[in-house]
């Protein structure tokens, strides 16, 4: 089965498609950790890639594409993958979608989690993740059940991200609705769609997709 996670940032995309992963054996594939893994690899095109990004360049579709290609053809993707992060418009969507019919495979299903962004903005300026384990946490609504230790693994070491500040939080969901949420309609279109209400506790959001899951 091959998803497609969209939203606009800290809606749930990362935690729910960890999910998956267990529960389907399928693998989550993020742009980011595939641009530092060719980069690491020294490919050909790591090297691309890597001087877009000294010389302060975006890297392309085409290459971004490209990778795609070469990370689902891995053997660990033959049960399915999960995109989280990409697309991000609708050009690369198209791209997707004309890079997999040469390939024989479809998107089974595009889950968008929707949710109110007065309330996602709060949500996600008081995110912080474990620094050894990952478990995501927040002050608000999900702190350790012990304050400043991991319920996961014990670690007293926790991060935020710079960019998790609410007016940081607020520029991105502007950008997020300019190049992002148009491509909702594109896979309306193809009848591959499912809303969910990503202000649902966890679980509750859990048992959305998977009802959606069964349908596929």
């Amino acid at each position: 089965m091959n998803i497609i996670f969209l939203g606009p940032p800290g809606a749930g995309k990362g935690t729910q498609s960890r999910f998956l992963e267990k529960r389907y054996g399928v693998i989550q594939i993020s742009t980011g950790d595939m641009l530092r893994s060719e980069v690491a690899r020294d490919s050909d095109i790591g090297k691309q890639v890597k001087a877009l990004m000294d010389s302060g360049k975006l890297v392309s579709d085409h290459l971004i594409i490209a990778m795609i290609k070469n990370r689902i053809a891995q053997k660990d993707c033959q049960n399915g993958f999960i995109l989280d992060g990409f697309p991000r418009t609708e050009a690369q969507a198209e791209a997707l979608d004309q890079l997999l019919v040469s390939e024989g495979k479809k998107i089974d299903a595009v889950l968008f989690l929707n949710v109110d962004e007065d309330i996602l903005a709060d949500r996600v300026s008081g995110r912080f993740t474990c620094a050894v384990c990952g478990k995501i946490y927040n002050d608000i609504s999900n702190p350790p059940r012990v304050k400043g230790v991991c319920d996961a693994c014990g670690s007293h070491e926790f991060q935020r991200r710079a960019d998790d500040k609410r007016e940081t939080v607020v520029e991105r969901l502007k950008e997020y609705h300019r190049s992002t949420a148009p491509i909702l309609s594109f896979y309306k279109k193809k009848g591959c769609l499912y809303t969910v209400n990503g202000m649902l506790p966890e679980a509750d959001v859990t048992a959305e997709i998977e009802a959606f899951l069964k349908i596929k």
